[in-house]
């Protein structure tokens, strides 16, 4: 039964890894089309490497020892795998803060998605939403606003966690939003940057969308040798498409509407193990493969 839950998660953090970073394994074609082959065998061969093994292997772990410094890199890495009381006490004690910030990042990431970004109307209400899209800063500010306050009942640093949540959507937002201008600019030969400077950008670009995929991650386990795993694989798995199936990817136009809803679950089941409310392991996965086959479906149902 234990490794049915830990194969259970592995698959549902590799499904996740894919679908949520769509969006910059397009991109990293787009840009790819534009540089030379010696260039592009480099960036599949070694960018691939420091993506799985420095961006998803490092970011979750430094997460974990942010949030529970008390650990030491080491104990923040094996914690979970840990029968110490003391050890357990500790990430008992420092979970809630990680789980609420990640659980706010998730969900301003849905409501940003839901109100501003342009997309394909998958669902009923879609478009309603999408023109009220001055209303995104209001109700975010508001779920803001509650959480903190119900968190303030609790401890001043889960609060804190959810601000650090609000914090980092920011931060990283306008980093993406930087990369969609820079990459229209190269994909229509405006920009002059050199291979090598394309490499780097496709670098800094793959660290800031990963953060997404690392933190929704933590809905599924706070175990980070698990989540290397299922988020590494997952990134391969992507790395591939990226090479030769891309145009067919893009053929699924509802694949990012499954991404989406499953960050709006994950990131809510997030937010209710941070108060307290348990929630099974088997939870994440299941709702993440339930969202996302059914949005593959109607993709694929579009398709033919």
């Amino acid at each position: 039964m234990v490794l049915f839950s830990i194969l259970l998660t592995v698959a549902g953090l590799c499904l996740f890894e894919i679908i949520s970073s769509v969006d910059n394994a397009i991109v990293n074609a787009e840009v790819l089309s534009t540089m030379s082959q010696r260039a592009r065998k480099w960036f599949l061969l070694w960018g691939l490497l420091f993506a799985v093994v420095v961006v998803r292997g490092l970011l979750p772990w430094l997460i974990v020892w942010a949030v529970m410094p008390e650990l030491g890199p080491i104990g923040a890495l094996m914690a979970t795998f840990s029968s110490d009381p003391a050890v357990l006490e500790a990430v008992e004690k420092s979970a809630p803060i990680l789980l609420i910030g990640g659980g706010i990042f998730l969900i301003f990431l849905f409501f940003h998605w839901l109100f501003l970004e342009p997309k394909e109307y998958g669902l009923k209400g879609e478009k309603f939403f999408h023109a009220q899209g001055v209303w995104f800063f209001a109700v975010v500010s508001i779920i803001l606003s509650v959480v903190v306050w119900f968190a303030l009942q609790i401890s001043p640093m889960l609060a804190f966690g959810a601000v650090i949540g609000s914090t980092a959507f920011f931060i990283t937002h306008g980093f993406k939003q930087n990369a969609e201008l820079e990459e229209k600019r190269l994909v229509a030969g405006k920009g002059n940057m050199s291979d090598l400077s394309k490499i780097f950008y496709l670098e800094v670009l793959d660290t800031t969308f990963s953060v997404d995929g690392v933190l929704g991650a933590f809905a599924f386990t706070l175990s980070v040798p698990l989540i290397v795993l299922g988020n590494g694989i997952g990134a391969l798995v992507l790395r591939q498409m990226t090479v030769s199936n891309m145009d067919r990817i893009k053929k699924y136009i509802y694949l990012k509407n499954g991404a989406m809803y499953s960050i709006l679950f994950l990131g809510t089941i997030m937010l209710l193990d941070s108060f307290g409310f348990h929630i099974p392991a088997w939870v994440s996965p299941i709702v993440t493969f339930g969202v996302v086959g059914y949005f593959f479906w109607k993709s694929k149902k579009q398709i033919v």
